[in-house]
């Protein structure tokens, strides 16, 4: 019987011959947490005795979530990992590299790894065809100690997206579409293998946006097959050497297969407060928007920004908006300064922030008073996400974000690239 890509790369890790709903113990090739789940992972190592960390090279500790700090309590979070990381020859990745989930895939997730984080969305690594996941902090304290873990192997759910892709439509509207078909629980503990004519033809930016959101499905992990593409990206992240052909065996068994037509979908709105509560854009009627922010782990890739770029060059947002735009990386920055995007945003009226999560958590540079109402390219839109639970997020792709952002409510970005 042939195997998912899900149950080959567990059984490689194992030294096991694996199928689903077996439980196994597999060796892990990279560990990180964030700022907001690292220092119980590291107090958890501490209550363990481990001072050290079993493979440093591919262990780090990001602070990326409230980056700076804005309050003391958080400051004494991050100078726990900066601490740990000193001492025990773990990585940080400190207030100036980005979000973790986008530095993971820059240098650090390879195709076959085994990839566990203490944030959900770690599930993003997937797109490079690695089993990604994110687990609690405890777990992820076995983890750096030990460089092993333990899951039960999932079931897989194949989904192939199929057709062409719409103008104005983009991978973000792809995943939204695909959430309100399954539900939020959808998928739960079930890995998604992402297939079909148009999935193979994604860039890997935008397969980094699909994988990144199969969680929002309850998804243990949202999986690509490799290809050109994905030798491609890891060559332009000077990482080549470690490409690897992923994929799933022709008789591979699934637990579900989703077709899907992706000449039917057009630009999706998530409305609060669940990712699956969807429409298209032309049904969601006049939403008046205080603010709308381009960026985070989703959409926060140097692509996204020239997608927003292109449409609000030679514009001005409009009156009595903010536009908050986040760079996902240190890397992309960078890029996009050279490339005149950062002008054309400060031009536009925007406010450009450091690399990191930025207003999507909640925790500063962007919290929402009462009432207001935001449309963000994040990937979560609970009460209480951007810091108030008396807020409304709605979720967007960058082009729908930024024609949004010049309209002053939510709109059709067809209408810009008309």
């Amino acid at each position: 019987m042939g195997k998912t890509i899900a149950e080959k790369i567990l059984s490689q890790h194992s030294g096991r011959d694996l199928v689903a709903g077996d439980i196994a113990v597999v060796d892990v090739d990279v560990v990180f947490a964030q700022d907001g789940t690292g220092p119980l992972a590291v107090s958890q190592l501490r209550k363990m005795n481990f001072s050290s960390v079993a493979n440093p090279s591919k262990s780090i500790f990001f602070i990326d979530h409230a980056a700076p700090s804005p309050r003391k309590e958080l400051s004494d979070s991050h100078k726990v990992l900066r601490s740990f990381a000193s001492e025990s020859g773990a990585i940080l990745s400190d207030i100036n590299g980005g979000v973790c989930h986008q530095v993971v895939a820059e240098h650090y997730a390879c195709p076959g790894n085994i990839v566990i984080g203490a944030d959900s969305h770690t599930c993003t690594a997937g797109a490079l065809g690695a089993f990604a996941t994110g687990m609690g902090s405890t777990d992820i304290a076995v983890g750096f100690a030990l460089s092993k873990t333990w899951l039960m192997v999932p079931h897989t759910i194949k989904v192939n997206f199929e057709g062409i892709i719409n103008k104005g439509v983009y991978a973000k509207d792809l995943i939204i579409y695909l959430i309100k078909k399954i539900t939020a629980d959808g998928a739960t503990y079930r890995a998604i293998e992402f297939s079909g004519s148009l999935s193979n033809g994604l860039e890997m930016e935008e397969r980094l946006t699909i994988s990144n959101m199969a969680v929002e499905a309850g998804a243990k992990a949202g999986i690509f097959a490799t290809d050109a593409k994905t030798a491609d990206y890891l060559k332009k992240q000077q990482r080549g050497d470690c490409f690897r052909e992923i994929f799933a065996d022709n008789d591979a068994v699934y637990e579900q297969v989703i077709n899907i037509d992706c000449r039917t979908i057009e630009p999706m709105i998530s409305k609060p407060h669940t990712v699956d509560n969807a429409v298209s854009v032309g049904k969601i009627g006049e939403v008046k928007i205080d603010q709308v922010l381009i960026g985070t782990c989703t959409n926060g890739r140097l692509s996204d920004l020239r997608i927003a770029a292109g449409i609000l060059k030679n514009k001005k947002i409009a009156k009595n908006l903010r536009l908050i735009i986040v760079p996902a990386s240190a890397d992309v920055y960078l890029d996009a300064i050279k490339e005149g995007l950062i002008e054309i945003f400060i031009k536009s009226g925007a406010t450009i922030t450091n690399p990191g999560c930025g207003p999507c958590v909640g925790v500063h540079q962007g919290a929402l008073a009462e009432g207001e109402v935001c449309l963000s390219t994040q990937n979560r839109n609970f009460k209480g996400r951007m810091g108030n639970p008396g807020g409304f997020i709605y979720l967007s792709s960058p082009a729908t974000a930024a024609w949004s952002a010049v309209k002053g409510y939510i709109s059709d970005p067809r209408e810009a690239l008309k």
